[in-house]
């Protein structure tokens, strides 16, 4: 339809050229002032417009592209009905067009205008009449210029009109098509695929049931379907069997190593107990002696912990504290741990140098460390009467020392090399002079190192902040308030390595002349 109007337009076009003086026409637009060619021309298109089966014919001169005023009326062919009933309608020379036109429809003019040729163009049009097909053709004077542009206007509601009643049928036809053909895919899918899917769920069902029900796996059964499509579903019936299978031996082993998994709970509940008995844990430790107060504690990351803490009477003058860290966690570390604390205390002996003591160790320990373990390890002895104390340190945190009245702070000591690391090693003894009411707190890199939500540290200013803050408490209630500042800064996240401290207060010095304790 749209190539047969486009030759109807062509003829109406050319036919309507042919009648234009289009030197005149020029003038009369220039002018503003019709002329007898001008007449004339008006007069044909008012024939064509009344004898052709046409929407508009009409001559305008494009300006722009703007959104209005980018047109000049020169004429429109008119009927006779038209003339007399509508006047107020009528084109008039010289006119702007206002809003008639849009400016993508103006720039359809314009092109003509402006273009090389005078050919005719064609192209879609929705006006405020309805849906148009519009031909255009440039009317060029007698110097080649272009002037005007003459087009007529077709509309193709009727094309619409028979696209519509073609899509209602095309329409009713498939969907008679698309029930047809989902009715015979629904009994296919009923009879290949929902029927034994249910038959499947229901043995899945019954399965399940007696997965539940049954006390042992091998009273569970998964039932044969016996399906024979030979396609997916028989592949799924087939796969559902055999992890039914699958999972039978799973519930069995699951079974066997539960079991096991609770052994070795028990067994490693026994030996947090056993290790917790291990470390002093009674206080106050030496009620009958008042030159001295310690307290000390320790919080494992796993069920047992790599940390240790010791303190013992050498004899009746000398106190000895011990605290390490053994590389690692859990089980391993605490065998290791358990053997360096027996190997530090027994080595440990009145009057004897610390610096030996821990080169003995260290070589004792090489001997048996073929998984690589080593420990951090402070040792000090206290001498009740004098205030001396004698230490020795080997890789370990250094530890803080609070005078009579002051605050703690860091003492500077040198690390040493950490115990099990190589052997041959020596280790030098230090010595600090202690006065009544000076404590000293030392403690393992879990403090420092315990690690938050936002993976931040707690660190070494926090820590020796909150020491400084409680300077006057007493050992048992410094721990205390180290260690719930600890939980606060760590909140939910889990406790990455063991927290162990230890706090020792130097109240007075021991009366030789007193009577021997015990």
């Amino acid at each position: 339809m749209i190539a047969r109007y486009r030759i109807y337009m062509e003829g109406i076009l050319n036919y309507t050229l042919t009648k234009i003086d289009a030197d005149d026409l020029e003038r009369c637009i220039r002018t503003g002032k019709k002329s007898e060619a001008y007449e004339e021309t008006q007069r044909v298109l008012d024939r064509i417009k009344e004898n052709y089966e046409i929407a508009f014919i009409y001559i305008v001169k494009p300006l722009n592209t703007e959104k209005r005023d980018n047109m000049i009326d020169v004429m429109s062919g008119v009927t006779s009905y038209e003339r007399e009933h509508e006047k107020d309608t009528l084109t008039v020379l010289g006119a702007l067009t206002g809003t008639s036109y849009t400016s993508e429809v103006a720039a359809n003019y314009l092109a003509r205008m402006d273009g090389d040729d005078a050919q005719i163009t064609y192209f879609r049009n929705r006006t405020r009449f309805g849906n148009d097909f519009t031909g255009l053709v440039p009317i060029v004077n007698s110097d080649g210029e272009k002037v005007a542009i003459l087009a007529v206007d077709i509309s193709v509601d009727e094309i619409g009109n028979t696209l519509m009643h073609h899509m209602s049928l095309m329409f009713l036809g498939t969907v008679f098509l698309i029930a047809l053909f989902l009715t015979g895919i629904y009994r296919w899918l009923k009879n290949s695929v929902i029927v034994p899917i249910a038959r499947i769920q229901k043995a899945a069902e019954r399965f399940l049931k007696s997965s539940h029900e049954a006390a042992e796996s091998d009273r569970i059964d998964f039932e044969e379907l016996g399906l024979c499509s030979d396609d997916e579903i028989q592949a799924l019936a087939e796969a559902l069997a055999t992890m039914a299978d699958d999972l039978k031996r799973f519930m069995k082993d699951l079974i066997t190593q539960t079991r096991e998994k609770e052994r070795i709970g028990t067994e490693l509940a026994l030996a947090a107990r056993i290790q917790a008995d291990i470390l002093p844990c009674t206080f106050p430790a030496f009620p009958d002696r008042d030159e001295f107060d310690i307290y000390a504690m320790m919080s494992p990351a796993k069920e047992v912990g790599g940390d240790f803490y010791d303190f013992f009477m050498v004899d009746d003058r000398h106190l000895t504290i011990v605290i390490a860290d053994v590389s690692g966690k859990g089980v391993p570390a605490a065998l290791f741990m358990v053997i360096g604390k027996t190997l530090i205390k027994d080595h440990t002996q009145s009057g004897g140098d610390l610096g030996t003591v821990f080169t003995k160790v260290n070589d004792l320990l090489c001997e048996s460390n073929k998984e690589g373990l080593f420990i951090t390890a402070f040792e000090g002895v206290l001498d009740l009467v004098t205030g001396e104390f004698r230490f020795v340190n080997a890789g370990h945190e250094v530890p803080f020392l609070c005078k009579k009245g002051g605050v703690f702070q860091p003492h500077k000591l040198s690390a040493g090399f950490v115990l099990a690391g190589m052997q041959g090693m020596r280790y030098a003894c230090g010595v600090m002079q202690l006065g009544e009411g000076d404590r000293i707190f030392q403690y393992t890199d879990g403090v420092t190192e315990a690690i938050n939500a936002q993976e931040a540290f707690y660190g070494i200013n926090r820590l020796e902040a909150v020491l400084a803050g409680n300077s006057d408490a007493a050992p048992k209630k410094l721990l205390q308030t180290v260690k719930e500042d600890i939980d606060v800064f760590v909140g939910s996240a889990q406790q990455f390595d063991d927290i162990t401290m230890l706090c020792l207060e130097y109240r007075k010095r021991m009366n030789l002349n007193s009577k021997k304790r015990n």
